[in-house]
């Protein structure tokens, strides 16, 4: 018989948002059709073969918002960060009007750290996340992925702190933080799970696998449905 798939837990207590989602709350009231625009590196846009996180999302989504025609819109592209990001923020995400925009950034600020300023980087994020904090949309930024390539020797110290920094930028911003990075790494420090099994096996082991990519589209899923509800509006 095969070996049965690799159970994985979603850890909410790492990965549960702080924040409600009030516009998808209530589009999801009041709304069929639902459009969500995911932005970022090659951990959106797919790489290696592996399917990336927002297919993946989108049938989650519409799994368990049953009835709802929710499509997540796959803007990635590989090699950038948040400053190319956010050069294109206006045509890719703000013209689409989504009910929610994820934001993966951090990746390639580690990967190439030569080629990327931290401070520049959090300008990046900085000033996106004003762009969208006046706009009828929720947002949520994810971080890192916790793979060889990101947490070796070499970068584990840049990559601690542009972890710091994309965490301090949501809180300032007050928008949901997803921590990829913290939730593959409890993976593999307190589950065992291998480092080598968490990326797709390719030779820069940089990218997340197929079994790591369904586990965190299933927490993210989880922390979406399950965010917290918006306030109740004041009494007249």
């Amino acid at each position: 018989m095969p070996d049965a798939p690799r159970p994985c837990t979603g850890y909410p207590d790492l990965v549960a948002f702080d924040f409600p989602l009030p516009h998808l709350a209530k589009a999801l009231k009041a709304q069929r059709k639902i459009k969500i625009v995911a932005i970022g590196s090659s951990s959106t846009a797919g790489a290696d073969k592996v399917i990336p996180f927002p297919p993946r999302l989108e049938l989650a989504l519409r799994t368990r918002y049953y009835g709802r025609m929710i499509d997540v819109l796959n803007r990635g592209i590989g090699g950038q960060e948040a400053p190319e990001e956010l050069s294109r923020l206006e045509c890719d995400v703000i013209a689409e009007a989504p009910t929610l925009v994820i934001w993966q950034v951090g990746t390639n600020a580690i990967y190439r750290s030569v080629d990327y300023n931290p401070d520049e980087v959090k300008a990046a994020i900085v000033t996106g996340l004003g762009w969208l904090a006046g706009l009828p949309m929720d947002v949520v930024l994810m971080d890192s992925q916790y793979t060889t390539a990101i947490v070796n020797p070499a970068n584990i110290e840049i990559a601690e702190r542009i972890e710091a920094m994309i965490s301090a930028a949501a809180e300032v911003a007050r928008v949901n933080l997803f921590r990829r990075f913290a939730l593959m790494r409890r993976w593999c420090l307190q589950d065992n799970i291998p480092l080598a099994d968490m990326d797709d096996g390719a030779d820069a082991h940089l990218h997340t696998s197929d079994w790591a990519t369904n586990c965190i589209t299933l927490a993210l899923d989880r922390a979406i449905g399950e965010a917290p509800p918006p306030p109740a509006p004041p009494s007249a």
